[in-house]
C-alpha cells in the first residue's frame, strides 16, 4: 500500500487505494491469495463487485421490509438482483474451496485449510463455509478500508494531531527504522487516536445488525412488544455530553491518562458501553481484535512514511457522512502527502 501511494504522486483519493488494500488482506488471511494492489487481477477483480454489489443491497433502504404488501412487487429490484448475486458468491467461494481441496496434503497456512481440517461434528458443509466465509470478506473489507479513511481525514484536519503521532512514531521507531508491531503496541497516542476516531466515526453506528425481541419487556420505562426490531445506535452513545466532554470536539487526549501518560482504560472492544463499536457480549463482531490491530498498524505505516495535507482542489476536508453497510464519508477523501522518509 505504501508503494503504492508513492506511485500516485499529486493529488489522488485514498478510498480505491484502501479498499483494495483490505480485500487483498482479507484474500491473504482467508484465501491464502496475495496479490500485487498496483497490478489488475480478474479474481479480485470479480470479488471486488461482489463486494461492492453486496454492499450496495444492504445498505438500500428496502421498502419492502416496513411495508409487507409491496413485497411481492419487488418495485426497487431488490430481491431480483439479490438472487442474481448469490449464485455468483456461491461459485466464487466454492471455486476457492475446491482449489483448496485439491492441495489437501499441504500445511494449512489460511482459514478455508482451517475449516476443511475440521472433523466429525465441527466439521462444515460446503454451503456453511461458503456462508462463513463470505462473511469474513464482507465484513472485514469494508470496515477497515472505512475506518482508515475517517483517520487519514482526521490527521489532514488536525495536522497538529498528525504532527503529534509523527513524533511518536520517531521516538520509538527513528526515522528510518523498520516499524514492528510491538513498536506499535507501545504507542500511546496513536491509540488514543484510533479510539477518538471511533467514537466520532463509528463504521456501524447502530451496531450493523438488528436484534428482534421474543418477549415482552421494559426498558427504561419504554414498552417493548415481543417482535419487535432494535438496534443500539452508539453514534448517539459516543457523542451523549452526559457520557462524554465536548463529544463533538476531536480530543484524543481524552484518552491518554493524565497521571501515567499511558492509554486510558477505555476498551473498545465491548467491556465498556460507553465506546462498543464493535458490539458487546456475544454477539460482538468477532474480528474486532483483528480488524483493529490491522488499521493500527496501517495508520502508523502511512503516517511513518508520509505527512498528510489537504488537496489543492478539496481545501476543505469534507466531514459529512453517508450510511450504507457502514457510515463512511460521503465525499471520498482526496489529498496530497509528502514523503517522511529519505
Amino acid at each position: 500500500m505504501v508503494s503504492m501511494i508513492a506511485s500516485r504522486g499529486g493529488e489522488f483519493t485514498v478510498r480505491d487505494i484502501l479498499k483494495k488494500a483490505s480485500l487483498n488482506n482479507m484474500m491473504r488471511s482467508v484465501f491464502g491469495c496475495n496479490y500485487q494492489l498496483s497490478s489488475s487481477n480478474c479474481e479480485t477483480e470479480e470479488l471486488s463487485r461482489l463486494v461492492e454489489e453486496g454492499y450496495e443491497l444492504l445498505g438500500k433502504l428496502n421498502w419492502s421490509d416496513h411495508l409487507p404488501w409491496l413485497g411481492g412487487l419487488d418495485l426497487q429490484k431488490i430481491r431480483h438482483r439479490c438472487s442474481r448475486l448469490v449464485p455468483k458468491v456461491n461459485k466464487f467461494v466454492k471455486g476457492i474451496i475446491e482449489e483448496h481441496k485439491l492441495k489437501s496434503g499441504e500445511r494449512n497456512h489460511d482459514f478455508v485449510d482451517v475449516l476443511l481440517s475440521l472433523s466429525g461434528t465441527d466439521r462444515l458443509s460446503d454451503n456453511d463455509m461458503i456462508a462463513v466465509l463470505w462473511e469474513m470478506i464482507f465484513r472485514g473489507t469494508d470496515t477497515v478500508a472505512v475506518l482508515m479513511e475517517w483517520i487519514l481525514a482526521r490527521m489532514v484536519l488536525h495536522p497538529e494531531v498528525q504532527s503529534k503521532v509523527q513524533g511518536e512514531l520517531d521516538e520509538i521507531v527513528g526515522k528510518s527504522g523498520p516499524l514492528t508491531e510491538p513498536d506499535v503496541q507501545s504507542m500511546v497516542y496513536l491509540q488514543a487516536v484510533v479510539k477518538e476516531v471511533l467514537r466520532l466515526h463509528p463504521p456501524g453506528p447502530l451496531l450493523s445488525w438488528a436484534r428482534l425481541s421474543i418477549i415482552d419487556t421494559t426498558i427504561d420505562g419504554h414498552h417493548v412488544p415481543a417482535g419487535t426490531t432494535a438496534m443500539v445506535n452508539m453514534w448517539a452513545i459516543t457523542r451523549d455530553p452526559d457520557v462524554w466532554v465536548d463529544p463533538l470536539k476531536f480530543m484524543p487526549e481524552r484518552f491518554v491518562s493524565k497521571d501515567s501518560g499511558d492509554v486510558e482504560v477505555v476498551s473498545v472492544l465491548g467491556s465498556d458501553l460507553r465506546l462498543a463499536p464493535f458490539g458487546s457480549g456475544r454477539r460482538a463482531c468477532p474480528g474486532k481484535s483483528l480488524g483493529l490491530a490491522t488499521v493500527t498498524f496501517w495508520v502508523a505505516s502511512l503516517l511513518h512514511q508520509y505527512v498528510w495535507v489537504q488537496s489543492d482542489e478539496n481545501p476543505v476536508v469534507d466531514l459529512s457522512e453517508m450510511l450504507r453497510l457502514s457510515c463512511e464519508m460521503a465525499n471520498p477523501l482526496k489529498v496530497k502527502v509528502h514523503p517522511r522518509l529519505r
